[in-house]
């Protein structure tokens, strides 16, 4: 991912950067149509919906598709700062300027003593591998909102801390990014600074607007979504006569009939294990070192996404993110399950929106597509908590174990000697 040369590659990725963003822009805009369902309606008429309803100063009472913490408002709401445009190119515009955002800090970061242009070039690949979908949906906002608390978590834990709790409350997965904060001091600062923070926009939305605490019963009675991991078991089974539906509920295409809710269940009892494992590598963690913290942070989340019973396209802008930051350092062991992640991202343009017809239809190129993607997900997860486990609890283990061993020897040699 190096260029021939320090001085040539910034122009090189920033050539890249603007000529792929015009490209998205161009999509979103409908200079240019990708096949496949419109990815900008989610814009032009589920969040312009909902930015109508917001303005009158209430939440979404009555519509089961705002399933978001209460500050996704400051997302939705965002394009009214642009005034003078409609609401979907405010949108997309301020969009594509957080996308830049994150592109300038990744650059910046980069180009620091023990630092590597790896990171921005992830970014500059990865979301142009989405499609359009990157820019038709307020995850790059979040995304953006990520990517700065882990680059500030180094040196800032408080910071850190303070983005990750405000994220959380955005749209609830940047509360993983506390996941690898070093133990002593630097956990108890960034976790405390989560939590006033998080405390202090939660109540402030509590107190702004009624409703701000909805989202949490819209997610009752919700089926399998068509491109999650577990979904695979009812593709295959339709083809095998399986009575179920595939409908749009609750903002989603997802299965509904017989055993979807065993599926669900499976799911979540996933989630639960992966975040057990979270929690044992936490205790037994022997060493953090300084690409722990985003390291640790992208394993998380791409436990958090594989084993979810909803895998949006979005939520590839995440893990393209966190990557991205891993990437950052040179001593980061992430390159094999980035690298996973760059290619799942292909995969998932192609699923959604080109080919989404045939995921509908649970026919076998849509089988086949999902299998790659969510295969690549599952190998990139299993990857990245080993690489964490090997780079923070065996070897730490290994090495102390060599060092007892000319210890022990000279004490040998003091007793036989005196």
């Amino acid at each position: 991912m190096k260029g021939p040369s320090g001085i040539r590659l910034p122009f090189t990725v920033v050539g890249i950067w603007l000529l792929t963003r015009t490209l998205l822009l161009l999509c979103v805009f409908k200079v240019f149509v990708l096949p496949g369902p419109d990815i900008t309606s989610d814009v032009s008429v589920i969040y312009q919906g909902w930015y109508d309803v917001l303005r009158t100063g209430t939440y979404p009472l009555d519509d089961v598709t705002w399933q978001y913490p209460p500050a996704a408002a400051l997302a939705i709401l965002s394009p009214g700062t642009l005034p003078f445009l409609d609401y979907p190119s405010a949108f997309f515009l301020l969009t594509f300027a957080c996308d830049a955002v994150v592109f300038g800090l990744l650059l910046y970061a980069g180009r620091r003593p023990g630092k590597c242009l790896s990171g921005a070039w992830v970014w500059v690949a990865g979301v142009p591998l989405l499609g359009p979908t990157g820019y038709a949906r307020y995850d790059l906002m979040v995304t953006a909102v990520a990517v700065a608390a882990l680059l500030a978590g180094v040196r800032h834990p408080r910071v850190m801390g303070a983005l990750a709790g405000f994220g959380a409350l955005v749209k609830v997965w940047p509360v993983l990014l506390l996941a690898g904060t070093r133990r002593g001091r630097v956990t108890v600062r960034s976790w405390t600074a989560a939590v006033v923070t998080g405390t202090a926009v939660l109540l402030a939305c509590v107190a702004a607007m009624p409703g701000a605490l909805a989202f949490l019963t819209f997610q009752r009675d919700r089926g399998t979504e068509v491109e999650s991991l577990g979904s695979l078991v009812f593709h295959v089974a339709r083809n095998f006569g399986w009575e179920g539906q595939v409908l749009l509920n609750y903002g989603s295409v997802e299965f509904l009939g017989p055993y979807v809710p065993v599926v669900s269940g499976a799911a979540l009892a996933l989630t639960v294990a992966a975040f057990g494992w979270l929690l044992v590598w936490r205790v037994r963690a022997r060493a953090f070192g300084t690409t722990t913290l985003p390291d640790a942070a992208f394993a998380a989340v791409l436990l958090f996404t594989t084993t979810s019973r909803v895998i949006s396209p979005q939520y590839m802008i995440w893990l393209v993110g966190l990557a991205a930051v891993c990437l950052v350092f040179r001593g980061s062991r992430m390159a094999r399950p980035a690298k996973m992640v760059l290619v799942a991202t292909g995969v998932t343009m192609l699923e959604f929106p080109i080919w989404f017809t045939h995921v509908v239809h649970s026919d076998l190129w849509g089988i086949v597509l999902l299998t790659v993607r969510n295969g690549l997900l599952v190998a990139a997860s299993l990857t990245a908590c080993r690489e964490l486990w090997r780079q923070t609890v065996t070897e730490p283990r290994l090495r102390e174990g060599h060092a007892t061993v000319p210890a022990q020897a000279a004490r040998d040699k003091e007793l036989l000697t005196s």
